[in-house]
């Protein structure tokens, strides 16, 4: 067991590969500054845009100072670079979007047998991967919004048949959206059928599968969900875009958006939209963290679940965090909880009930794996 004063090491993983790079180290640095330094060792490590690996002081440093110096691979194959440097009691990836929120640093994580904050490898995949999250969330019965999914290979082959039965399909104004990216980057609102074409070609210029989906029009709600086995829901926030919607300009560079926090909604709809968090959540086999979208379409007051994120936004504008303060739970109390589940996760994975190492212990060290 690890004594009173003995500080527990945590490896924050940020940057990335993903165009939400920037986005991971702001979250990262966020992260940082909150993680109480009596009871956390913080260790840096920096993932380049080429995924090439390297420790840092801290996030808070400049892009041009972390990207200065000797990077290495991570993958033993291609590096001769393993070293003590790296090792923590538990990994902390702040990676948000492809190669950081889609399960892959997750299958690293369990490749190595070490404890990690967050969801595991299946719903880290499916929160990434709008569309079959959706046929997920569909098997259950939970309400999404109506959509169609494409692939590039679709497009290639019937590009006029697909934009007839698009506009047969959708009235306008609907969206473009890549299937696997987050922070709304590549997404487009068409309002014209002419905007089409270009939308879904820009969508395509992020990934392979993209999701053509109705515009509703009403509010949109945020919920967060903390949690492994017994997982609770925050109350839910709002969002209300300065821009024609909540766009990647919207989210980080305009900074006008007004976030209501907590909404302004009836108790009987609080208590749906949390509900609907934790079936969405746990529908996925969601662990640790999540923050579900929701949009409540004005007329109707129909309550439609959009996305989940598994890896949310730690910025200081983010909403996961914001959502909990309201709720009770002050940042760095969050993070320590989040922590304490990693490992709680990890036990029960890989130590068995009868193995005396896995008896309550507030935080395990390295020698409690």
């Amino acid at each position: 067991m690890m004594s009173q004063n003995q500080r527990i090491k945590v490896a924050l993983l940020f940057g990335g590969r993903s165009a939400e790079h920037e986005i991971s180290l702001i979250s990262a640095a966020s992260i940082f500054s909150h993680l109480d330094k009596e009871k956390f060792e913080i260790l840096s490590i920096y993932i380049n845009r080429e995924g090439l690996w390297r420790r840092v002081p801290s996030p808070l440093k400049p892009q041009e100072e972390l990207n200065s110096g000797k990077f290495f691979s991570f993958l033993p194959w291609n590096s001769s670079f393993f070293s003590h440097e790296l090792q923590a009691d538990i990994y902390f990836p702040v990676l948000h979007g492809p190669f950081g929120e889609d399960g892959t640093i997750q299958g690293l994580l369990e490749l190595a047998g070490v404890p990690y904050v967050g969801a595991g490898v299946l719903a880290s995949a499916l929160g990434m991967d709008k569309a079959m999250c959706k046929k997920i969330w569909q098997s259950y019965d939970l309400p999404v919004v109506p959509h169609l999914t494409l692939t590039l290979s679709q497009w290639h082959i019937q590009k006029e048949l697909l934009l007839a039965e698009i506009q047969e399909k959708f009235n306008l104004p609907l969206f473009v959206k890549p299937a696997n990216l987050g922070s709304s980057v590549g997404i487009t609102k068409v309002i014209e059928n002419s905007q089409l074409e270009k939308a879904i070609s820009r969508a395509f210029s992020y990934d392979q599968k993209i999701l053509i989906e109705k515009a509703i029009t009403g509010r949109e709600i945020e919920c967060s969900v903390l949690g492994n086995d017994h997982p609770r829901a925050s109350l839910p926030g709002e969002i209300i875009p300065s821009r024609e919607f909540y766009d990647y300009q919207d989210k980080y560079l305009e900074n006008k958006a007004q976030l209501i926090v907590p909404a302004e909604l009836s108790p009987e709809k609080v208590k749906e939209i949390q509900n609907l968090s934790v079936k969405a959540f746990q529908a996925i086999e969601g662990q640790g963290m999540a923050r579900v979208d929701f949009f409540l379409e004005k007329e109707s007051h129909q309550v439609y679940l959009n996305e989940i994120n598994t890896i949310p936004g730690f910025t200081a504008i983010s909403m996961y965090p914001r959502l909990w303060e309201v709720s009770g739970i002050p940042y760095s109390q969050l993070l320590e909880e989040l922590i304490q589940l990693g490992f709680e996760r990890f036990q029960k994975r890989f130590i068995t009930p009868t193995d005396p190492k896995s008896r309550n212990s507030d935080f395990p060290n390295k020698d409690n794996k």
